[in-house]
């Protein structure tokens, strides 16, 4: 039996959910609510559809020969893909084994725990997002504990899977100097992690904030300038990292 769940969307990225083009996979439902989050409409399970593995993966095969061409792969994401290990569980191994493309799961970590080995297995890449080194600030953006994200990270340093790191700047929360050093000499110490991603804060999401009748709560910060997110990836960069 093919595992079911709930379908946010899928879509094909370059660049930026892994290398190369990339099948995406966005499932619905995620245990977080970040302050900049840019996908609200992905956080509940009612904002999505009942899809099988076996419908996901069919679609995704339309694509093979060109995702093949450009270097790519297969991205399962959300919301928060492990809120539905089972069925990230299948894509992966379908996506690997059965299309033969790469894999990356896109998670908070926050849920890692209910990755499973052969989820892992079946996993080229981990994108983590370390919203913050700070754990009371990290409670404050996401309404969750950051110490579940640190042990998923850990465990994967164990199993050696290559991971990128995410990291959003956000003026007046994110970007304390000590805030990033902290996550520059963690994502250091792991020696699996090949890249970080500095994200400066956008509103790109605002809209669909009004549309779900929530209130956006970073409406008035700022995005981070140049120079800023350039210092912020030195950082990283000074502590052996790759930094983009």
């Amino acid at each position: 039996m093919t595992a079911t769940g709930t379908l946010h969307s899928w879509d094909l990225s370059t660049g930026v959910d892994g290398p190369g083009t990339r099948f995406v996979t966005f499932l619905a439902g995620c245990p977080l609510r970040c302050l900049y989050c840019h996908n609200p409409d992905t956080w509940s399970m009612r904002h999505g559809r009942p899809r099988s593995a076996e419908e996901i993966v069919r679609e995704a095969a339309k694509y093979t020969d060109f995702i093949r061409a450009s270097g790519g792969g297969a991205t399962v994401s959300g919301g928060e893909p492990l809120l539905q290990p089972a069925l990230t569980g299948e894509l992966l191994h379908r996506f690997k084994h059965e299309l033969g493309l790469h894999t990356a799961l896109d998670t908070s970590g926050f849920l890692g725990a209910r990755a499973s080995d052969a989820l892992l297995a079946d996993t080229d890449l981990v994108l983590l997002d370390i919203k913050s080194w700070d754990r009371t600030l990290y409670r404050h953006l996401t309404g969750r504990e950051l110490a579940p994200t640190l042990a998923f990270a850990r465990r994967l340093a164990d199993l050696g899977t290559e991971v990128w790191v995410r990291f959003v700047l956000v003026p007046h929360l994110t970007d304390p100097s000590e805030n990033i050093e902290g996550v520059a000499t963690f994502a250091a110490s792991l020696g699996n992690v090949t890249r970080v991603d500095v994200l400066p804060f956008h509103k790109l999401g605002a809209a669909k904030w009004r549309t779900l009748e929530l209130d956006f709560p970073l409406a008035d910060t700022p995005a981070p300038t140049p120079d800023r997110t350039a210092e912020a990836r030195g950082v990283f960069t000074a502590h052996g990292l790759y930094a983009v």
